[in-house]
Formats: structure tokens, sequence, C-alpha cells
């Protein structure tokens, strides 16, 4: 397949021009192109959902990188016209949706990445902590301002901020209001990487390629496996790790992964 990056073509559903969504080798490149600040609403909201879904049934996809149109935002969170009339059932509805989309990013059955290129503020930030990995580029600002306008992170950033930085930290982020730069989300955790203006994008890329030199079926049995730490504890997991290492010899790959390594070849995933 080429490197080149072309438009992927879902085929079940019409995607949201708010979203643009591109193939580069096994990589789908998601790109939030909502101007001025790609902000999330109905229609985004559900259209990545709907995208993840797709993702999660094509077998030659393996990870997925998202970013943000522009130079400026990878996404500045909701848009708060939505909630100014005081609409509660707009706001229910826009909390379920918020949910249901960053629930189904974080539980992508492949190597998700965020690629943060400028500001990732409440549902940005959100956004970017559902994914596995995140890469910023040095000038990005990240920070949960919810409480600033009296609403608070409802898209799981208070669980996720706490789990990567710690309480205090979260603390400082979400009850204080504080703005993270980029040398202080590596520094605490936050991000995994800092890279230079423009170049968020490509380093994702680079990364999420590797991932295809990983099977994808052991990928989809480790991952929920390094996730669960979150609600069970590192102790309680050993069982579980054994027998998803057993179930994995159930799958085609696992089978060509070993026989590719005796004979010194690189193995051809087959993704079952």
């Amino acid at each position: 397949m080429s490197n080149a990056l072309e438009p992927y073509k879902p085929g079940i559903f019409d995607l949201t021009h708010k979203l643009t969504v591109e193939k580069h080798g096994h990589t789908a490149l998601i790109t939030i192109n909502h101007p001025p600040a790609n902000t999330w609403d109905r229609e985004s909201l559900i259209g990545l959902k709907l995208v993840i879904e797709h993702l999660n049934h094509d077998d030659d996809i393996y990870a997925l990188v998202i970013c943000g149109q522009g130079e400026k935002f990878f996404s500045a969170g909701a848009d708060l016209k939505l909630f100014a009339d005081g609409d509660r059932l707009r706001a229910r509805e826009m909390a379920r949706r918020f949910g249901e989309a960053f629930e189904a990013l974080r539980d992508f059955r492949g190597v998700s990445i965020a690629a943060i290129n400028g500001f990732a503020l409440g549902g940005g930030l959100e956004c970017a902590l559902a994914c596995d990995i995140r890469i910023a580029e040095r000038q990005a600002q990240l920070g949960l301002p919810e409480a600033s306008v009296g609403l608070l992170p409802c898209a799981g950033g208070t669980q996720a901020l706490a789990w990567l930085v710690g309480e205090g930290w979260a603390k400082r982020m979400i009850l204080c209001g504080e703005r993270l730069d980029s040398e202080t989300a590596l520094r605490i955790g936050l991000i995994e990487q800092i890279v230079e203006p423009g170049e968020s994008r490509g380093h994702a890329l680079l990364l999420a390629s590797r991932v295809a030199r990983q099977s994808p079926v052991a990928v989809r049995a480790i991952k929920p496996l390094i996730d669960s730490v979150r609600s069970r504890g590192p102790d309680t997991l050993g069982a579980a790790e054994r027998e998803a290492f057993l179930g994995l010899f159930e799958a085609q790959d696992t089978l060509e992964g070993v026989n590719a390594f005796l004979e010194k070849r690189e193995p051809q995933w087959k993704n079952r």
C-alpha cells in the first residue's frame, strides 16, 4: 500500500464535514475540522463515534491518529453557544454525546495517538485524554477550564486526568483553572513527547506506523489489561494476563508471528 495519505472510504455512512478521515498505511488519520477553534458539537461527536465503530471493524486499520486542522487549535472543547440558553435537555444530550464519543475513542481496539498541534482545552483535552498516547507541539497549551464558566468536565476528564497526573495536579488544573505548557505537561506525565511546531502529525503517524509491526491481535489483548489497572489494581490482573496469553493461541497471527521470527522474515499480519 502507498505511504501517501488517501481519503478513507467508510462505505456505510456519510462523515460529517467537521471531521476528515484519511488512510496512511494501516493508520487512520482523523482531523477535527471545525474552524476557528475546532470545537465539538452534536454532529461531530456523533461522527467521531461512528468513525471509531467503523474502524473497529476494518481489519486493515491497526492505529489511529487524531489532530486538529490549522496551526493554533487541537480543539477548544465544546461549542459554548450550545449551553447559553440553559436548556437542560440539550445539556443532557450533549453530555451523553461527549461521553459516548470519547468512550468509543478510549475503547478503540487499536492504538490511538493524539497529535496536539495547539490549544487543547476542555473537551479538546478530554479527547486527547481518551487516547493511548499524546504528542504535543512545543507551543501547545492544555487545560480543563470548565469551572471558570460554571461547568465541569463531563467526558471522563476528572477521572482520566487524575489517573495520569495525580490528584494534586488534577485539582490545580480543574479547580484552580491552571493551564499547562508543554514542558510542564511532559514533566507530570500528561503527554509523552514534545515536538516542534507543525510536526505533531508527522511524529504521531511515524509512531503509529510502528504499531503495524506488532500483531494487531496481540495489541487488542494487551491494551485492556493495561487499562484495567485503573480500576482493578496490578495485583489482581495476573490470572487475566495469563488467560489472555493463552487466548492468543487461537489466532492465526500468533502462529505467523512466531514462525516469522524463527524464519528471520517480517510477519504478514492478517488481524485475526
